[in-house]
Parts: structure tokens; sequence; C-alpha cells
């Protein structure tokens, strides 16, 4: 009994030992790596992206393995960072002291040793010491494309202290009634009426007018298709019919203005779609299926971005926005973050639609839309 275990045990012990060698054999050529406190570099944080006085103490580069730098941080009392963002987010550890940490539109904290922070992927925030005590934290930040950080504006003392409304945190630059814009775009292109109906009640009462909501719902069928445009004009109907009920009144705002007789629709709408992006528009898609070419300049840029009744910033808004929450449009949502900006959209209130996004829609839509909406700036 004992020679037929042991004759079933041996090669059960050369299939095991042979997997296990060779793992062995490949250990013994990797090789720790110990890097030397004097070797570490140390230097102070730039007045470009802190305000007060910052040492930042670098501990070791992100590789292929491990795509996340680490370093520690110190702010002295009132140093902090200015608003960032990471495309790979970042984890805190606060080693010493006494600090504050703050997301764009969210309430400020107060972080003390032995804290860990985690700041998700495309989320805006800031990070420092408080008032009275200095703070330390270890910084782990990760990379994308070979990014780990965009810097944004300086935290101001008011926010620093916690001085300024939510609202306006909320939003930064982008005003209320396209806030509102791209909630509607955004929930009219992920079908999401309950939410869409919040977004319709928040634009009537921003002022946004019951034409301009009516442009936008039409609008999306070029996005989002006819299935949610038809679904989001019914939503906004009942809404309509629950404020009627309620007492309350909504602007109408005027309707478009007709394009004058004999009008080239071609023409204006390639006019139009060369002003919007910059230069004229071809490919070999447009070769390979010029209906579409014509399509998208006859009637998108034609009949519905002809429309006089909105304008093209809050048009390009709600697109930005339905694009943002849709899975597979990120060469689409490039070429509109440019449109918008070639609208007349600044940066500020582009990264502010981010952050609704991020507030309102997912924090992974906001993180996709401010890696993208960054590309787009590095390559103006």
């Amino acid at each position: 009994m004992r020679r037929a275990l042991a004759a079933l045990a041996l090669p059960l012990l050369v299939l095991a030992g042979t997997p296990a060698a060779a793992v062995d054999k490949e250990d013994r050529r990797k090789k720790q790596t110990i890097t030397r406190s004097q070797d570490q570099t140390s230097t102070a944080g730039s007045p470009t992206t802190f305000t007060g006085e910052v040492r930042v103490d670098t501990l070791f580069p992100a590789n292929e393995t491990a795509p996340y730098s680490g370093a520690y941080v110190t702010f002295q009392p009132g140093a902090r960072s200015a608003w960032h963002t990471h495309p790979a987010g970042q984890r805190l550890v606060v080693t010493e002291g006494v600090g504050r940490t703050q997301q764009w539109g969210g309430p400020l904290h107060e972080i003390r040793a032995g804290d860990v922070v985690w700041c998700p992927p495309g989320v805006k925030h800031w990070h420092g010491a408080a008032p009275d005590s200095a703070m330390t934290h270890m910084a782990l930040t990760g990379v994308r494309d070979g990014q780990n950080v965009t810097w944004m504006e300086h935290v101001s003392d008011q926010q620093y202290n916690g001085q300024v409304a939510d609202d306006q945190q909320q939003t930064g630059e982008l005003s209320e009634q396209h806030a509102a814009v791209a909630m509607i775009g955004a929930f009219t292109a992920s079908g999401d009426l309950p939410r869409l109906t919040t977004a319709l009640n928040k634009g009537l009462d921003t002022g946004v007018t019951v034409n301009q909501v009516k442009e936008v719902l039409v609008q999306m069928y070029a996005y989002a298709g006819f299935p949610r445009s038809l679904n989001a004009i019914s939503t906004f109907m009942a809404v309509l019919e629950q404020r009627k009920d309620k007492g309350i009144t909504d602007e109408i705002g005027p309707e478009p203005a007709p394009l004058p007789e004999g009008t080239d629709i071609l023409k204006l709408g390639t006019d139009n779609q060369t002003e919007l992006t910059g230069a004229p528009v071809t490919g070999p898609m447009f070769d390979f299926a010029p209906a579409i070419d014509e399509f998208l300049k006859t009637h998108l840029f034609g009949d519905i971005f002809s429309r006089d009744n909105l304008d093209w910033r809050s048009r390009e808004v709600a697109t930005i926005a339905a694009l943002a929450t849709l899975k597979g449009t990120e060469s689409q949502l490039r070429s509109h973050f440019a449109i918008g900006l070639n609208t007349g959209l600044t940066e500020g209130q582009l990264r502010g639609l981010v952050q609704v996004l991020g507030n309102e829609v997912g924090s992974r839509q906001a993180a996709d839309a401010g890696r993208i909406l960054d590309e787009v700036l590095r390559n103006r």
C-alpha cells in the first residue's frame, strides 16, 4: 500500500515541483531596490500651484508595475494647494498635524494624523494645513497616459475659510441656467426620466424659457436618438401641466425666427459647421457615406443650429453633457469640447460643467469628461 501511495505521490511531486522551480528561478532574477533618504529630492512648492509655505519630499516615481507616485507634502499653517484634479485619483495619508480638504461643491473637512483621504479621478479638490497647525501627508497619486494632475485656480481666502456659498461651488463659472441645461441634456441622453423631471423644473425655476427647453429636447434627437428625445418631450409636457396646476406661470420665450425665403440650407449648414469647428469638415467617412455628411450639414447644422431662440453656447453645453453621459462617444465629445471653446465658452465654464456632471451624473462620467477636456486644452 505504501509503495502504491509512493508511486502516486512521485509524479504529483514532479508536477508540483516544476512550476515552483520556474517561479523560484524567476524570483532570483528580481532584486529589491532601496532609495536612501539622502538621495530623495526635496523641493519648495511652486507659488503657481500652492499658497503659503509648502515642501514636497519625493519618495518614488510611477512605473509600469506600480502606476502611481509617492511623496510627503508638508504644509505650514494656512498653506494649501490650488484647486486640481487627478486623472487616475489620489490617496492621502495624513502623518502629522491638522489640515483641511474640500471637494468642489462639498463641505470643508478637517483632517488629522491617521486619516486617509481618497480623491476620485476627475474630482476637483484642494488640501492643505489648518490655520493654526502644520500638516504633513503622504500622497499616492495615480498616473494615466503620462499625466497625474491638472492644476486650476488658487483657493481663495474665502474658500479656505468656508465662506463661499454651496451653489457657487457647485457650478463654478457655469451659470445656473447653463448648469440646468447641462442636466437636461444629460438625463435626456441617459433616459433617466425622474431625474430629467427634476432638471426640467430647475431649468424653468432658474429662468430658462419653455421654448429654450423645447430646443434642447429637439436637438437631443441628433445625439441621443428619437426615442430619448420623444420621451423627454412627453416628460416636459407633464412637468408643465404639474406646474400649471400649482399656479406657476413659466415664461414661454420667443419662437425661432423663420429663415429668409430661398435660403440654401446646405450652404447655410456648411457655413455654420465651419464656423463652429474652425475649419471645413472633410474626411474618409464622409467620402464613404456622403449622405450622412449632407444630413449633418443640412439638418443638424442648417435647420437646427440656425434656430435663433437658443444660442450656440447653450446648445453646446447640452450636447457636451449628453455625450459625456453616453458610452462610446469620446471622439464626438472631444470635438464638441473644442466647438464649445470656439463658441466662447471658457475653460472655467467647461470645468464647471464637468463638476456638475460629477455632482449629478456620476464620477466616472466626470472623470472621463475631465480627462478629454484636459487633452483638448493641451492641444489648442
